[in-house]
């Protein structure tokens, strides 16, 4: 069973974004922590899609409901409204069309959580401009050419984003934390230079106001 402790630090700040006795629909889910700590002490009732089939394997293993297979083309079956929440963490910057990705989310979740690590970072932009070379960091554990990470997203992006796609943020929290670490703590002065991920509470739009629960 997991405890929220032992959680990476910005699955421990979603998880207490999400509502008791949700639907959850959390994608790129891993081997479930997020799932079974919500299911446990928030009494959610959860779906998982993740690539990784030993993940998958050790999620179902946990009694978890998971699927395999490509997010991106997983998500388009689902009927509007689905799910009261959808978890993307730490996955954004993976996505080949995020834009459309994002759009199915905000069909099919009435609240969607997105993560992702911060590009604008001092560190990050303080070793290309020092190193000239492609940040290696806490954060960013890969070299350029091993990294999953195919976007480069900062938190400024993603605000100009959502506008530009007819999403509506409905709050934003910056943590300064290392990838998958279990501890950190929340950014609140000069977030875009200092924050190394943000996360954001998205929803769709009507009329350029948000869709109400």
């Amino acid at each position: 069973m997991t405890d929220q402790s032992s959680m990476r630090f910005d699955l421990q700040i979603i998880s207490s974004w999400i509502q008791e006795d949700s639907t959850v629909l959390d994608l790129g889910c891993g081997k479930g922590d997020l799932l079974d700590f919500l299911r446990t002490h928030k009494k959610i009732r959860g779906v998982g899609i993740e690539q990784d089939e030993e993940k998958v394997a050790c999620a179902i293993s946990r009694g978890l409901t998971v699927l395999q297979g490509d997010l991106s083309m997983e998500v388009v079956d689902y009927p509007d409204n689905r799910f009261d929440y959808i978890v993307l963490s730490q996955t954004l910057q993976q996505v080949y069309e995020p834009a459309e990705l994002l759009k199915e989310l905000v069909r099919i979740g009435r609240r969607v959580i997105v993560s992702f690590p911060n590009f604008s970072h001092w560190g990050v932009r303080l070793q290309v401009l020092l190193a000239g070379r492609a940040p290696k960091n806490d954060h960013l554990p890969y070299d350029w050419y091993d990294t999953p990470n195919i976007r480069v997203i900062t938190m400024k992006d993603f605000r100009l984003f959502m506008k530009e796609i007819g999403v509506c943020i409905l709050k934003e929290t910056a943590i300064n934390t290392h990838h998958h670490d279990i501890k950190g703590h929340i950014v609140r002065i000069l977030p875009d230079w200092r924050a190394t991920y943000g996360i954001f509470l998205v929803a769709s739009c009507l009329d350029g106001k948000c869709e109400p629960l």
